[in-house]
Parts: C-alpha cells; sequence; structure tokens
C-alpha cells in the first residue's frame, strides 16, 4: 500500500470516493439530487488546481497499481481563497451562490474528507489515512490537524477520539450540527 499526492488526472477516480463522503453535501450545493452531474461537478474542481477539493490538496491510497481511497486535507487559513473557485463554477454549472458556513479556520489543516472504495472498506485503509495524516501533518509539519464529525455518528467520533483528536467546538455545515475535533503537535 502507497499513500501519496495525487495527480490531477485521477480526478474521476478520486470524485468517486469522495462523494462517498459528501454525496449529500454536493447535492445540497449543486441543487439537484443528480449523482451524474455531482460526479461531473467534484471531477472537475479535482482536475483544476487551487481550490479546496483540488488534487493539490489530495491524498490517495494505491494497492497494486489501483487507487482505493483519497483525503482531502487543506490549509484552514486558506478557505475562503480555496473556497472562491467553487463559488464560481456553482454559479457557472448550475446558478446558484454558494455561501456555506465556515467548516475550518486558520490554525489548523483541515480534513475536508475521505473516501474508500467500498470493495476495500473494513480493512483498515481508512485507519491507515488518518495515521498518515496525523504523521504527515502533526508530527513532521507540526501543525494542527482539524475535523467536523456529525453529531448522528458516533462511531466515528469513537474512532476519531481513539486516534488522538479532542473536541474543539461545535459547527453547522449546511444545517449539519457537527462537532469539531483537532489533534494539535
Amino acid at each position: 500500500m502507497i499513500i501519496r499526492t495525487a495527480k490531477a488526472e485521477e480526478a474521476t477516480t478520486i470524485a468517486n470516493y469522495i462523494f462517498l463522503a459528501m454525496e449529500e453535501i454536493t447535492y445540497q450545493f449543486i441543487g439537484e439530487n443528480s449523482k451524474e452531474k455531482a460526479l461531473h461537478f467534484l471531477s472537475s474542481l479535482i482536475a483544476a488546481p487551487n481550490n479546496q477539493y483540488s488534487y493539490q490538496n489530495c491524498w490517495v491510497v494505491e494497492i497494486e497499481n489501483e487507487l482505493v481511497a483519497a483525503a482531502l486535507v487543506y490549509n484552514g487559513g486558506k478557505l475562503a481563497e480555496l473556497r472562491e473557485p467553487v463559488a464560481q463554477k456553482i454559479k457557472t454549472l448550475f446558478n446558484r451562490s454558494f455561501t456555506p458556513e465556515d467548516e475550518t479556520q486558520a490554525g489548523e489543516y483541515y480534513i475536508d474528507c475521505v473516501g474508500v472504495n467500498p470493495n476495500q472498506q473494513g480493512k483498515g485503509i481508512g485507519s491507515k489515512i488518518f495515521h498518515f495524516l496525523i504523521n504527515e501533518y502533526v508530527k513532521h509539519r507540526k501543525e494542527t490537524l482539524g475535523l467536523l464529525v456529525d453529531q448522528e455518528n458516533p462511531k466515528a467520533k469513537r474512532l476519531y477520539l481513539k486516534l488522538g483528536f479532542e473536541p474543539v467546538g461545535k459547527k453547522t455545515l449546511v444545517g449539519k450540527k457537527l462537532e469539531h475535533l483537532q489533534i494539535k503537535k
């Protein structure tokens, strides 16, 4: 198993994994329940530089030359700058405004989402991604790593707490009540 930075040409595969983690929120962003349109939207953002969903902010897991998972992580202090191209694409493609609450802020690298191929789930890949991200950002880069967890998902919260994340507050994102967790340097 290799964990490495993503490439723009892997956008379609990455979009499928990221969509697993953010299907509902993507539909809210684009204002339609079209999986085809949502995947095209995500893929186009992942393939482009300088936005919150860009391949530049993505780590992928490769097993035997096949991508099996992806994780989006970016500097929370750059959220407004990274979100602007997303807002422009939503306006252009779907004629909608895009003004969700801020899910992160300066002072943390934010794990936006992690998605694992359904055929590979239950094999510990998700946990390995989180261990890698903690090692990369907290131990090597000496940064704080943050994420949001749905208050209705106690299983995920238990995993994050077990990994060393601690609650630091509550947030709302497109109407969902979420808990903000961080692991600090």
